[in-house]
């Protein structure tokens, strides 16, 4: 055990050094600026890829830096496809490092506290966990670092955690890249449209709840109303 928090506590202390000097050397003003973001990110060349994929994994373990504005310049520089293929890459990268930080520094501290209650409830439930987990990833005003971490002290799988931020990341990284391409061609209605998806996609999430919600409660009522008939 103690290995396994050494491991965690170097990755973040690692990170943590890279934040720093990030702020030293003015490279935090950069990630803030668009379009000095996305100059940086072409006058890499081949490079720049690999530096939009370390950037948002980077941004994902240390909350502090902003992933937003790397998307939008990944979109910006390298179009849809590509900027999306760089950013879903970057976002899982990131969101299983902070995973499994948090699983290696205080997941058995968590068991430790709780006990057999944490497999308990929603808590236990391997389905449950991967649901919250995707339907989270389509929320951009949930804390993508935060849910990461959060995951790690839990029970759940990594390959579930995986699979959950992979297919939930999907669609907001490509209206992200694509919102960023659009703003790099100025084109002024399709910005609009841009922005309208952005925003609709966190319908989808709210609109798959309220109606799982309601297929619960017409279950219920439906239970009710056999169990009054047969009484």
């Amino acid at each position: 055990m103690r290995g396994r928090v050494a491991a965690g506590l170097g990755l973040a202390l690692l990170f943590a050094l890279v934040y720093w000097w990030l702020a030293m050397r003015g490279g935090l003003d950069i990630l803030l600026d668009g379009d000095a973001l996305d100059a940086r990110v072409k006058a890499l060349g081949m490079l720049g890829p690999l530096a939009v994929i370390g950037l948002l994994a980077l941004a994902i373990v240390l909350s502090p830096l902003p992933s937003a504005p790397i998307a939008l310049a990944a979109g910006a520089a390298y179009g849809h496809w590509l900027g999306t293929l760089y950013v879903v890459i970057g976002a899982e990268l990131g969101a299983l490092i902070a995973f499994f930080i948090a699983r290696l520094v205080g997941y058995d501290v968590v068991r430790r506290w709780f006990g057999p209650r944490i497999d308990m409830g929603l808590m236990g439930s391997q389905n449950a966990l991967t649901a919250m987990v995707f339907f989270s990833r389509l929320l951009p005003f949930v804390s993508f670092d935060l849910i990461s971490y959060a995951a790690g002290l839990t029970a759940l799988k990594s390959w579930r955690f995986a699979l959950a931020t992979l297919t939930g990341i999907v669609p907001a990284s490509f209206l992200l890249t694509h919102f960023g391409g659009e703003m790099a061609s100025a084109n002024g209605r399709r910005i609009a449209i841009a922005v309208l998806a952005l925003g609709g996609i966190t319908l989808i999430p709210i609109a798959v709840a309220a109606y799982l919600r309601r297929r619960r409660l017409a279950r219920t009522r439906g239970r009710d109303r056999d169990e009054g008939g047969a009484a």
